[in-house]
């Protein structure tokens, strides 16, 4: 068995495009080797990445393809041989087939009789597949911008392509990719190696080649180096930690090839800012990490991920340039919260007038006064389920939310709008309640995200997306495919996010009605948003995709029953009695679509057309319904699907000794109308035809 290696060298890719590239190049290179049967049992795909190279190594590959045999397809047997004796036809697929006409074979087929050939393909080498397909594969590769850097060339790709690295163990495999043959040459760090090349001389010793040459290339041990240089850092300052930031750590990570850490300080009076304003600053605008105290509070200290490796002396150079450049920063952030107060929110409602929201529709006042019209509605559901909150905090809050849009800081730093509003409301002395709500508009940001803290917040949050959502699809601009540029996926799944997590008595059509949604876009909404709950359920809950499909199937406009729903049926699916009772629904449900095609109509059922275990169903049926009925409204879903799986005895009794579809008419039709009003009657939790049994 070999070893095949492929490197991409680049000029520096985005940090925000790597690991999915590299993701994707390693799974076209394993299909394909799996495709052309170079894969070996056993056979192991290894990918690297830096911000200068996506990397593959695969181990086990077979250097050959194995020689195979298969039958190649002629013309007719009648056309092919004529009283047993070949024709010209014949002869010539027998040429073509390469195989003496001796050899021919009449083969059976649906068509009728054909002349077949036993044909042996003799395997290409390993090579020789990787020089003629590789490269179609490495240009495929999906990247959200791509560029062409080659005049009069067609390739495009992220960034141009530098040199190419291709080996099969010690021996370079001549492809050519976007005009670069490819050698066994790599390139190092590009400031501790220089640009001396980096001669690989076997595939597997990849790794420790570009090592010697200041460059880790694989990502998880690149991500553990910094982690551990983070930590050992932040040891230096007494009871320090340094903020844990997953989504800083990925990016750092993909900036860097040999990642080493700085330890820096600021004045103590910059601490006066909000954290947020600092910690933003740091993390968004420098790349820095935070450092807290042993209770949680913001140090006067930041961490600094280097791509570099220096002395001390140059070290210190380093951190007092990257001080120097935070205090700039933090000295704006300062100069923007002062100027700003001078103005206080309620003023600058006027000046929202002048921010455009979207130019088919209006401004951000606009934008305003339609939100304020949303949780108006809302608002009244709410309260007419006792639900407290604060009517007049909210609607204060809806009125403020966007004017920090004006505000300097906001200008300036476009990732704290929302909680620069919150911030300067409390700062300004206004109700803690409106200053909460404004502060935490913009959550949930993620799947992973803490919706907001309080009910005016979330009534915000809510009343912001689905104006926007609506407005959005009322001018054609619903997303489509993979595009999505005003983000209303995101804003949709917030929404079913607060609905599924919060105590608000809202269902997605008290959310969607409470909207100024016409009555022909009412239906693309509400489908939008059934795509929405499909993805949290599954993708963010993690219930399997049958279970979800199942609660889906009789509605779900109530998102927190549904996930009630999801999590009953989920507990209970691993039961044998349930199992086979949800074999039965799907029985039943594929006999009525029978029935129904043979124009079969049942009728209700009547006690003396009914067998006897066909009487039993219908007894143990009305028995345990009401008390079915009971735990459902009490939301104990649990409980119920336990009790409906009680039904599996007498459900097997009547498929064993029942035909359903009788010759007589009126036992047909009765048959028909028991299991039809079972069926209906067990399944308002949820489709159990839809789960997927051994």
């Amino acid at each position: 068995m070999s070893d095949f290696l492929l490197e991409i060298g680049l000029e520096e890719v985005p940090a925000r495009m790597i690991a999915a590239a590299e993701a994707e190049l390693g799974k076209r290179v394993s299909e394909l080797l799996k495709r052309e049967r170079l894969m070996s049992n056993g056979a192991k795909v290894a990918t690297y990445s830096t911000p200068r190279r996506l990397a593959v190594l695969a181990e086990g590959v077979q250097a050959k393809q194995a020689d195979t045999e298969k039958v190649v397809m002629g013309p007719s047997w009648k056309i092919a041989f004529k009283d047993a004796e070949p024709t010209a036809a014949g002869e010539a697929f027998a040429k073509k087939a390469g195989v003496e006409v001796s050899d021919l074979k009449k083969i059976e087929t649906s068509k009728g009789e054909y002349v077949g050939a036993s044909v042996k393909l003799t395997g290409r080498t390993a090579s020789e597949i990787l020089i003629a397909e590789l490269p179609k594969e490495v240009l495929g590769l999906y990247w959200a911008k791509n560029m062409y850097w080659r005049a009069a060339k067609p390739e495009r790709f992220v960034r141009p392509v530098r040199w190419v690295a291709a080996m099969i163990d010690s021996s370079v495999v001549p492809l050519e990719i976007a005009g670069i043959a490819a050698g066994n040459t790599s390139r190092g760090h590009r400031v501790l190696s220089g640009d001396k090349p980096v001669v690989i001389d076997t595939a597997k010793s990849y790794v420790e080649a570009l090592r010697a040459a200041f460059v880790v290339v694989d990502v998880a041990e690149r991500r553990q180096i910094i982690r551990k240089t983070l930590d050992a850092a932040t040891r230096t300052v007494a009871g320090a930690r340094w903020r844990e930031d997953e989504a800083l750590v990925e990016t750092v990570t993909h900036l860097t090839e040999w990642p080493t850490v700085i330890l820096g300080n600021f004045e103590r009076k910059y601490l006066d800012l909000p954290e947020e304003v600092l910690v933003t600053v740091m993390r968004d605008h420098q790349k820095y990490f935070a450092v807290e105290d042993a209770e949680g509070k913001l140090a006067p200290h930041f961490l600094a991920v280097l791509n570099t490796q220096a002395d001390d002396e140059g070290a210190a150079i380093i951190r007092h340039g990257n001080a120097r450049v935070l205090r700039a920063r933090f000295a704006d952030a300062r100069f923007f919260w002062d100027v700003d107060q001078k103005t206080p929110l309620a003023k600058r409602m006027e000046s929202l007038k002048n921010v455009t929201f979207q130019k088919e529709l209006g401004s951000y006042y606009w934008k305003c006064e339609q939100n304020l019209a949303v949780a108006n509605a809302l608002a009244t559901i709410v309260r007419g389920a006792d639900a407290p909150f604060d009517e007049a905090a909210l609607f204060k809050a809806v009125e403020l939310a966007k004017t920090d849009l004006t505000t300097e800081l906001v200008k300036e730093f476009t990732e704290l709008q929302g909680v620069i509003g919150g911030l300067y409301a409390r700062a300004q002395g206004l109700d803690e309640k409106v200053a909460q709500a404004i502060y935490d508009q913009y959550s949930p940001a993620s799947a992973e995200g803490a919706i907001p803290s309080t009910v005016e917040g979330q009534l915000l949050g809510i009343a912001d997306r689905i104006q926007t959502i609506v407005a959005m699809f009322g001018i054609g601009n619903a997303p489509t495919g993979s595009k999505d540029p005003f983000a209303l996926r995101r804003a949709a799944n917030a929404i079913v996010k607060i609905l599924a997590e919060s105590g608000l008595p809202l269902t997605l059509s008290d959310v969607i009605n409470a909207s100024s949604v016409s009555d022909a876009g009412k239906a693309q909404v509400n489908e939008f948003f059934r795509e929405r709950l499909q993805f949290y359920l599954k993708d963010v809950r993690g219930f399997a995709y049958d279970v979800v499909n199942a609660v889906l199937a009789v509605g779900a406009d109530d998102v927190r029953d549904a996930v009630a729903r999801a999590e009953a049926l989920t507990a209970v699916r691993g039961s044998e009695d349930f199992a086979a009772v949800s074999a039965a629904c799907k029985r039943i449900k594929n006999i009525l679509r029978q029935a129904e095609e043979k124009g079969f109509r049942p009728d209700p059922p009547k006690l003396g057309q009914l067998a006897l275990e066909a009487i039993d169903l219908w007894d143990r049926s009305k028995e345990i319904g009401p008390q079915i009925s009971k735990l459902s409204e009490q939301r104990a879903y649990r409980e119920a699907l336990a009790l409906i799986a009680t039904l599996r005895p007498t459900v097997d009794q009547f498929f064993d000794k029942v035909m359903v579809l009788d010759p007589d008419e009126k036992v047909r039709s009765a048959n028909l109308g028991l299991i039809d009003e079972v069926l209906r009657n067990f399944s308002t939790i949820a489709d159990f035809s839809e789960i997927v049994t051994a």
